[in-house]
């Protein structure tokens, strides 16, 4: 084993990169904006730049460089084929190869929510299991799959894909995936807003701090709940229903050792992971019962960090 790789975490604003030392440190990390004018055809080539800028700078040997790890925001199969990803302007080839043939390295990729889980597992909040569901809850409710230490992608890159499970049949809104009835319609940080305003528009009498705020957050709904406003604590406990019974169905599937539950939603600390985990445990298999729940501890890093352990397989 080389003694260093790269990580590299694509969004659709910026690319985070990070050095690491092979053993799971991590010696810099860095940004650079991503490109997606002409169809993001500039991204690649910025990342080996900023790769080979990094190298000389720390003075490195590429010989000492075990490869390069990427998440991508779209479904990658498991040979490194990017199946369109529309925030970048990607269509359909192979990310490895091509960034491979700019770098020089070893290069492996795969969908960023996956690599971000995997991440977790290696040196986070999943650090000594190899049977993981990693759950984000931010804008939408994204996920991945780690079982015995590797990515489960599925067969078109979409295993994961938490957010999009049905959950409502009765929805009209649509989702951002087109479908209707989504658990990210419900279980995001714009989920619970979007319940707690129709639960108000449904009654007006309720005694709530949240008709003081304009144009409540999330934020607003757990920091009331932490002061015991009890319809900012019924719809915490309306998303922990939610999320606790779509985690007993994937239970019943892969049967996790440990839930990771991170994104910005996960700040509002115990309050989450006990309302999911309470009604966890009213679904769940009994077999199942006992999977833990714990945060996710790597933040905005763990795309990087999954990368370099993507590199390492």
């Amino acid at each position: 084993m080389k003694k260093y790789a790269f990580g590299a975490d694509i969004g659709g604003t910026t690319i985070k990169l990070g050095l690491f030392e092979t053993s799971g440190s991590l010696l810099d990390t860095w940004e650079i904006p991503t490109r997606t004018e002409e169809n993001g055809k500039n991204i690649l080539t910025d990342i080996a730049e900023a790769v080979s800028a990094e190298l000389e700078e720390k003075n490195i040997s590429r010989g000492d460089v075990e490869g390069l790890g990427m998440g991508v925001p779209g479904p990658v199969s498991s040979d490194g084929t990017v199946l369109k990803c529309v925030n970048l302007g990607w269509g359909i080839f192979n990310v490895e190869n091509e960034m491979s043939s700019l770098t020089g390295f070893k290069v492996k990729a795969g969908n960023d929510a996956n690599v971000a889980a995997l991440g977790e597992m290696w040196q986070g909040g999943g650090k000594g299991f190899q049977n993981i569901v990693m759950v984000t809850l931010g804008t939408g409710v994204g996920g991945g799959i780690i079982i015995d230490g590797h990515i489960l992608p599925g067969n078109n890159g979409a295993a994961g894909e938490i957010g999009h499970i049905p959950m409502r049949d009765n929805e009209t809104e649509p989702c951002g995936c087109g479908k209707k009835g989504c658990l990210e319609q419900y279980a995001s940080a714009n989920g619970i807003v979007r319940i707690t305003k129709r639960y108000l528009a449904a009654n007006p009498d309720a005694e709530t701090a949240l008709k003081d705020i304009p144009g409540f957050t999330s934020k607003d709904i757990f920091d009331e709940a932490k002061k015991g406003d009890k319809v900012a604590l019924q719809m915490v406990d309306e998303v922990g229903l939610l999320l606790g019974k779509a985690l007993a169905s994937i239970s019943c599937v892969v049967d996790p050792e440990a839930f990771v539950i991170g994104g910005g939603m996960s700040k509002a600390g115990d309050m989450v992971l006990d309302a999911i985990s309470r009604h966890y445990t009213e679904y769940a298999f009994h077999a199942s019962r006992g999977t833990v729940f714990k945060r996710a501890e790597l933040s905005n890093n763990a795309g990087i960090y999954g990368g370099v352990r993507l590199v390492l397989e």
